[in-house]
């Protein structure tokens, strides 16, 4: 099949990004080989929006920067500069698993490799001493970076330690009633309107990374045939589904949300309340939660998703400078609340309609291009920490540890969500776009790696943007394998490859 796109289209954007940069700390790849990198493992990418492209790419440039060779393998670091609060070599395990996402769509998989066993076994056979430092849901991370490789020997490897990590949060942080608590430092989420950095809170984040968890594990030791294993970790994920449904369900206010350590639920609806739909924890029934979203005195701001309700009294009252989660705009929150609008899109039924009057495709889309415009700084492309919800200043000001700040998604959310190439267990490729029809006339997604198969994805409403007819189009391999006059969902069976399984 004659490409797409052409690299050559894409090279300017990153000699600018290398032009604008100073390129004071190097890790495995410099900015003289950041555009080699680029081209030969990440997916092209093109659509009408030049704002969503440029970040596009300048996303993949600066997830680059923090690849770090270690005397412990490859890792993959959240802050550029050394931080103290850092583990090994400036480890920090709280957005581990976006760092999975976002890399599974590289060609190059073998540092990933390395960096998963990091977390476990970098300690002579032991996990990092700070793995515990952050909740997390790396093990369902795994798990999904799997679905998208086609690799499970890594998964059969390290089930043993998966299970006595599981073991270790339940001794740290279970609470007689099966639900799991913590600080909100912990789930990195300092100076918050329901706590603080010495609350002991029970969470909806940490409790709906647990159900992740087990679910996770639950599946990886089907695959290993240990069913006694599969089976105690269904039951614990059911459990705790349960449990997040009867104690942090607030039915006057529909949302979840987090109990205080002093006793009753917060008075404050806070993003917190959107990470169950990222892993599909709710029943059906609480969907109305996402009214809030939309909603300009809940959660909806000019610069992006707010972290808590902007109607709330507490609202950005912590000051500025501090980490403060009481309103401001984090893009690690911006991530996982897109996740769970793109589940709630595809296995639930979303409210009829929100106080803007859109439809919820255009609500995700409307989210995910703020947030794409919210990376600037000085007028050009820029990525810190989080930002005022007015006027998009990042609130670190040029405090240097905040460039390049690893601690988010942005790539995969393209992928998965708005082209909506959903990865599955098995050799087959379900395309669900959440892109609403009448947003771009076009848009290509090209050498995507998938399960061992390179899969592009074109849209072309009327096929005169890349001559080879209307509509959506899946090719594997180069031949076509799948084609819908509409945005609509396509699956298809890709086969299995031969591959060598790394291990």
């Amino acid at each position: 099949m004659k490409p797409m796109l052409s690299h050559d289209q894409f090279r300017p954007l990153v000699e600018q990004f290398n032009r604008d940069d100073n390129e004071d700390i190097i890790n495995t790849i410099p900015n003289a080989q950041s555009w080699d990198w680029i081209a030969a493992n990440a997916p092209l990418f093109d659509c009408p929006d030049p704002a969503i492209v440029e970040i596009y790419y300048y996303r993949w440039w600066t997830y680059r920067k923090h690849i770090k060779q270690t005397p412990a393998g490859k890792i993959v670091t959240e802050f550029i500069s050394d931080v103290r609060h850092a583990g090994s070599h400036n480890s920090i395990s709280c957005a581990a698993g976006f760092h999975l996402a976002e890399g599974r769509w590289l060609r190059e998989q073998a540092f990933l490799d390395e960096y998963t066993r990091f977390w476990f076994r970098m300690n002579n056979g032991k996990p990092e001493p700070k793995f515990h430092n952050y909740s997390s849901w790396f093990p369902r991370a795994m798990l999904d970076r799997s679905f998208a490789t086609g690799e499970t020997a890594i998964l059969i490897d390290l089930l043993d330690d998966l299970i006595a990590d599981y073991a270790a949060w339940e001794a740290e942080k279970s609470l007689p009633s099966g639900l799991f608590w913590q600080y909100d430092v912990r789930d990195a989420m300092e100076e918050s309107i329901s706590g603080g950095r010495k609350h002991k809170n029970f969470r909806p984040t940490i409790n709906s990374y647990m159900f992740a968890n087990a679910q996770a594990i639950a599946q990886i030791a089907s695959l290993a045939g240990r069913m006694e294993i599969a089976e105690r970790f269904n039951i614990k994920a059911s459990t705790l589904r349960a449990l997040v449904h009867d104690k942090m369900w607030d039915e006057s206010s529909q949302f979840f949300k987090a109990q205080t350590e002093e006793g009753p639920l917060c008075d404050a609806r806070e993003a917190i309340g959107f990470i169950p739909w990222q892993f599909n924890l709710p029943q059906a029934g609480c969907e109305r939660a996402w009214e809030q979203l939309a909603d300009p005195h809940g959660f909806w701001a000019p610069f992006g998703i707010t972290t808590a309700e902007r109607r709330h009294a507490l609202f950005r009252s912590h000051g500025v400078g501090k980490c403060e989660w009481d309103g401001a705009v984090w893009p690690f929150a911006t991530s996982q609340t897109l996740y769970a609008l793109a589940n709630l899109l595809r296995n639930y039924s979303p409210p009829l309609s929100t106080p803007l009057g859109a439809d919820w495709r255009r609500v995700y889309f409307d989210a995910l291009y703020t947030y794409a415009k919210s990376h600037r700084k000085n007028g050009i492309p820029y990525l810190g920490e989080y930002l005022c919800e007015m006027t998009g200043e990042w609130l670190k000001g040029d405090n240097p540890r905040s460039r390049y700040y690893n601690h988010s998604t942005f790539n995969d959310l393209i992928i998965t969500g708005l082209i909506g190439l959903v990865p599955q267990p098995d050799d087959t490729l379900v395309l669900h776009p959440l892109l609403p029809a009448d947003t771009w006339e076009w848009f290509a997604l090209e050498n995507v790696p998938y399960r061992g198969r390179s899969v592009s994805i074109m849209w072309d409403r009327f096929g005169k943007r890349f001559n080879r007819g209307e509509g959506l189009r899946v090719y594997v391999d180069g031949t076509e394998a799948a084609a819908s006059p509409k945005l609509s969902q396509l699956t298809v069976r890709i086969g299995s490859p031969p591959r060598t399984s790394r291990t």
